[in-house]
C-alpha cells in the first residue's frame, strides 16, 4: 500500500531542489566566466603592478588605510565624543550641575588642554587636524537643529501678556554687561585684538558675549527646581526668551559690522536682514500656520510635509547665511515662525530633538574644546583678565536683572533670583564664541578666557540659588497651596503611572469621605527632569493628570495637582511629604518591582524571565531576589524618612472598591483602627475584621476602639473571629488593608494566602 507524503513536506522538498539547482547551474556559470576573462589578461604588466609584499603585510596595510579613511575617523570620533560627553554629564548631574557643563567640560578633557598635553599621540588618532573640517560641519548642522528647537520652543503669546516687565528686566540685564563689555575691549584692545580688527568690531563683540543669557540652560533649572509654573517661575522664562530674542538681533548686527568693516556699511546688511524677518513673520509664518492646523496630528506628518518645514529650515538657514548674519540666526527664525499649535510643535520636536542633542549637539561642545587652549594662559596677567572678564560679566548680569526686577515690584528674594539665573550662559555663550572665532574676531587667548566665563557663570548659578534660600527663606507649600485646618484629613498621592494614580485616588477618596469639609486630596507626580522640555511640559502634565481629573469628576471631589521636574523623585516626595502638613502619604508600587522575586511569584506579578537589570545586580551581589525590607531600596527610602503615616498600595485590578478586608495578627495593628473608621463612615463599604486568635478582642487598647467602632458604623462593620485566608474569601473582597509589621511576617514565611490576594493597602503607623 504506497502512502504520499504531506503537502507541506512536499512543497519543502520541492523548494530545497529548486534552491539547490539554482545555485550549482550560475555557480557553474560564473565559474566559466571568470575563467574565460583571465584569458584575456595581460600577464606580464599584472605581475609589475603587483607589490611584492606578503599576504599579511598586504593585509595589515589595507587595515592601516582604513584606519585613518575620513568615514571611520569621523565615526571614531563621534562615538568617543557620545560616550565622553554622557560620562562628565552624568558626573555634574550627580553634583547638582546642569549637564551641559559636564558635556562642555567633556569637549575641553579631550581637546588640546588634557588629552592633547598628555596622550598627544592617542590625541592625533583620534582628532588628526586634517579631519577638524569635517567635524565642524557636523557639528554646525546638530547647532542649526538646536537653534531651531529653541526657537520653537519660544512662546511668543506668553511673551505678549507679560512683555512690559520683561522688557525692562531683559534690557537692562543686556545694556549693563554690553557697556562693561565695551569698556573692557578698551583695556584688552592692544594686547589681545587678533589683527586687522577695528576696535569697533572687537568691543561690539565682547559686550554682546557678556550679555548672551543661556535660554534652555535656564528653562531646565527652573523646572529642576519645581518653579516652572510659579508666578516667578513664568516670569524668569519671559525674560530669558525676550534676552535671547533681543540679543541674536544684536549678535545679528554686529556680525554684519564685523564682516563689513565699518558701520555704514553694515547699513545694506542690517536692511536686508530686517527684510528677511519681515518676509518670515508676515508671509512664511502664516502659510506654515494653515499647514500646520491642518496637519495637526502624528499620522498627518507625512515624509512629504516633514520634507516642507526642513526645506524651510535650511532655506531660511541659507538665507541669513548669505546674508551675513549666520545661519544659526535663520534657524531660531525658522523654530519662531514654525506653527503655534502645541500639539504639532511637540510632534515636530520629538523628530528632532534626540538626534540633535544626542548625537550632534555633543559633537559641538568637543569642537568647542579642541579650539579652547587653556594652556595658553601661561601667566598671572592672563589669569588676571580673565578674572576681569568674569567680573564684569557676573556684575552686568546679576546687578542688572536684580535691579530691573526689584524697580518692576518684585521682592528682594524674587529680584536675586531673577538674576542669578539670567547669569546663566552655558551653550548659547558657546555658541556666540564660536562665531567670534570663526570671524577672526576673537583670538586663540580671549577665547579660552571667553570659555572659561561661560562655564564659571553657569557653574554658580545652583550654589547662588541656594544661598539665596538660605539667606531669603520661602515657605514653599505655602507659595503652591493654601494653609488647611488641622482638623482636616489631608492624603499626599504620590503617584507614577496616570491609570495608577486613578486607583489611588479611588482609594484615598474613600479615606477622606466622612464630611465634605475634610476633604483634601493632593496629587504629586515627579518627572525626570530630562523627560521634558519647555514647550511640552503643559501638555505632559494635562495627560498625565487626565485620569485622576475623569475620577474626580465621577466621584465629585476635589483635589490638587502637583507636578515638578525631579532630580531625585524618592527625596522629593519625602521632603514634599514631611513639609506639607499631611496626614497620610499614599504611594503606589507597580508590577515591575517585583519582577523576578519571590514575592512577586507569590503575588503573581511575576513574568516568565526575571528583568536584565534585576538578573545584573543579583548576580553582581547588588540586589538579591529577596528583599530583607520587602520593598525595594527606593520605597524602604521613602517608608523610614516620611514622618507620618504612610500607605504603600498593591493594585491588582482594582476596579471597584465596596468590600475591605482588615486582618488584625498583633495589638501593634490597631493603628489600623484609625483608618477602619474612616472606611466605615463611607456608604456602601462593608468592612470585615478578621480577628482568628480572639485574643485582641479582649486587650483593653484594642477592645474599646472595636467596640467604639461597631457601635458608631454597625451595618457597616463585621467581625470575624477566625482564620479565613482561603481563596474564596479573599477573592470576594476588593482590598486588604494590613500592617506592614504585619505584611513582613507573612511575606517572610512564605504565606500561600497572598498569592490569593486582593489588592493590597499596607500602611505604616
Amino acid at each position: 500500500m504506497r502512502t504520499s507524503l504531506p503537502y507541506p513536506q512536499m512543497k519543502n522538498i520541492r523548494n530545497v531542489l529548486f534552491y539547490t539547482i539554482t545555485i550549482a547551474v550560475f555557480s557553474a556559470l560564473l565559474y566559466f566566466f571568470i575563467r574565460q576573462g583571465t584569458l584575456l589578461e595581460n600577464t606580464a604588466q599584472i605581475a609589475q603592478k603587483q607589490p611584492n609584499t606578503s599576504s599579511w603585510e598586504q593585509f595589515t596595510d589595507t587595515f592601516g588605510h582604513n584606519i585613518h579613511h575620513p568615514l571611520a575617523t569621523l565615526l571614531l570620533q563621534i562615538i568617543t565624543i557620545i560616550i565622553v560627553a554622557r560620562v562628565f554629564g552624568w558626573i555634574c548631574k550627580a553634583i547638582g550641575q546642569p549637564t551641559v557643563i559636564g558635556e562642555i567640560a567633556a569637549g575641553i578633557f579631550l581637546g588640546p588642554s588634557l588629552l592633547g598635553m598628555f596622550y598627544p599621540e592617542v590625541s592625533a588618532l583620534i582628532f588628526p587636524a586634517a579631519s577638524l573640517g569635517n567635524l565642524q560641519f557636523l557639528s554646525q548642522v546638530g547647532l542649526i537643529l538646536f537653534m531651531f528647537i529653541i526657537g520653537m520652543e519660544l512662546d511668543l503669546n506668553v511673551l505678549k501678556t507679560k512683555a512690559q516687565e520683561a522688557i525692562v528686566i531683559s534690557h537692562a540685564s543686556i545694556i549693563l554687561p554690553f557697556a562693561l563689555g565695551v569698556g573692557l575691549a578698551l583695556y584688552m584692545y592692544s594686547d589681545f585684538a587678533p589683527e586687522g580688527i577695528s576696535f569697533l568690531s572687537f568691543s561690539l563683540f565682547i559686550g554682546i558675549a557678556l550679555s548672551i543669557t543661556a535660554f534652555p540652560v535656564l528653562a531646565r533649572i527652573v523646572q529642576e527646581r519645581g518653579l516652572s509654573r510659579t508666578r516667578l517661575g513664568m516670569m524668569v522664562i519671559t525674560c530669558a526668551a525676550t534676552d535671547d530674542i533681543t540679543a541674536w538681533c544684536i549678535l545679528a548686527a554686529v556680525i554684519a559690522i564685523v564682516k563689513a568693516g565699518e558701520f555704514v556699511s553694515a547699513i545694506y546688511t542690517i536692511f536686508l536682514a530686517l527684510g528677511y524677518v519681515l518676509v518670515m513673520m508676515q508671509i512664511v509664518k502664516p502659510v506654515l500656520k494653515r499647514i500646520g492646523d491642518h496637519y495637526a496630528y502624528r499620522e498627518g506628518l507625512t515624509k512629504p510635509i516633514v520634507a516642507v518645514f526642513f526645506l524651510m529650515l535650511l532655506l531660511s538657514s541659507y538665507c541669513t547665511e548669505i546674508i551675513g548674519i549666520h545661519a544659526l540666526f535663520g534657524a531660531f527664525m525658522a523654530g519662531v515662525v514654525m506653527p503655534v499649535n502645541q500639539r504639532f510643535r511637540n510632534i515636530f520636536i520629538e523628530k528632532v530633538e534626540d538626534v540633535s542633542l544626542v548625537l550632534l549637539l555633543p559633537l559641538f561642545f568637543v569642537f568647542t574644546g579642541l579650539r579652547t587652549q587653556i594652556g595658553l594662559l601661561n601667566d598671572s596677567h592672563l589669569w588676571l583678565v580673565t578674572g576681569l572678564i568674569i567680573a564684569a560679566a557676573v556684575t552686568g548680569k546679576f546687578i542688572g536683572s536684580t535691579v530691573a526686577a526689584r524697580f518692576v515690584k518684585q521682592s528682594w528674594r524674587d529680584s536675586l533670583i531673577i538674576g542669578s539665573l539670567m547669569n546663566t550662559r552655558g551653550l548659547m555663550e558657546l555658541v556666540v564664541l564660536n562665531i567670534g572665532y570663526d570671524i577672526g574676531v576673537l583670538s586663540p587667548e580671549i577665547f579660552a578666557m571667553m570659555v572659561i566665563m561661560a562655564l564659571a557663570t553657569t557653574c554658580m548659578t545652583g550654589p547662588a540659588l541656594d544661598l539665596i534660600d538660605k539667606f531669603f527663606p520661602s515657605p514653599k507649600w505655602e507659595d503652591l497651596h493654601p494653609q488647611h485646618e488641622p482638623s482636616r484629613f489631608s492624603i499626599l498621592i504620590a503617584f507614577a503611572s496616570p491609570q495608577g494614580g486613578r486607583k489611588m485616588f479611588r482609594v484615598a477618596n474613600k479615606l477622606i469621605a466622612q464630611s465634605a469639609e475634610e476633604q483634601h486630596i493632593t496629587a504629586l507626580h515627579l518627572s525626570p527632569s530630562s523627560y521634558l522640555s519647555q514647550v511640552n511640559t503643559e501638555e505632559y502634565q494635562f495627560e498625565t493628570f487626565r485620569p485622576i481629573n475623569e475620577e474626580a469628576h465621577l466621584l465629585d471631589t476635589p483635589f490638587t495637582s502637583l507636578f515638578k521636574p525631579s532630580q531625585s523623585i524618592e527625596h522629593d516626595i519625602i521632603e514634599t511629604a514631611n513639609d506639607g502638613e499631611f496626614d497620610m502619604l499614599l504611594i503606589g508600587i507597580g508590577r515591575s518591582v517585583f519582577e523576578g522575586t519571590f514575592l512577586g511569584k507569590i503575588l503573581g506579578f511575576t513574568s516568565r524571565f526575571a528583568s536584565r537589570e534585576r538578573l545584573f545586580d543579583t548576580i553582581t551581589g547588588k540586589e538579591k531576589f529577596f528583599h530583607a525590607d520587602v520593598f525595594d531600596e527606593r520605597t524602604t527610602h521613602i517608608i523610614k524618612s516620611v514622618k507620618v503615616p504612610v500607605g504603600i498600595l498593591i493594585e491588582k485590578n482594582l476596579d471597584k472598591l465596596r468590600r475591605v478586608f482588615m486582618p488584625l495578627f498583633s495589638p501593634e495593628d490597631k493603628v489600623l483602627l484609625r483608618f477602619a473608621d474612616r472606611l466605615a463612615s463611607v456608604g456602601g463599604l462593608q468592612i470585615t475584621i478578621m480577628d482568628p486568635s480572639q485574643s485582641l478582642s479582649q486587650h483593653p487598647e484594642v477592645s474599646g476602639e472595636l467596640a467604639a467602632l461597631r457601635e458608631k458604623s454597625g451595618e457597616n462593620v463585621t467581625m470575624l473571629y477566625e482564620n479565613a485566608l482561603e481563596k474564596e474569601f479573599l477573592q470576594e473582597n476588593d482590598l486588604m488593608v494590613i500592617s506592614l509589621d504585619s505584611w513582613k511576617k507573612a511575606v517572610e514565611s512564605h504565606s500561600v494566602w497572598l498569592s490569593h490576594s486582593p489588592s493590597v493597602l499596607i500602611i505604616r503607623g
